[in-house]
């Protein structure tokens, strides 16, 4: 499983920190390995009750950029590091 730390950017208020993102995707390999991180170029959504989001991994998977929208909210752009 990657844990990453997030910030959200919304239009005119700048970078703010957000709730952790912890991924865990497996089939017959690990996407995001159960032990470890994805490779670089990997993308990931999802969609769901929750909001739904779009996120490429890069630097070895120690970070992501993409965008997500979580419930009763507009569209954000979505950010996070390697915890």
């Amino acid at each position: 499983m990657a844990t990453y730390q997030t910030e959200i950017h919304t239009g005119g208020g700048g970078w703010q920190e957000d709730q952790p993102l912890s991924l865990s995707i497996a089939n017959r390999d690990g996407v995001v390995p159960e032990d470890g991180r994805p490779s670089a170029g990997t993308t990931v959504s999802w969609s769901g009750g929750q909001g739904s989001g779009a996120v490429t991994f890069f630097d070895g998977g120690s970070s992501f950029k993409g965008t997500a929208q979580f419930p009763g909210e507009g569209p954000v752009e979505y950010r996070g590091t390697a915890v």
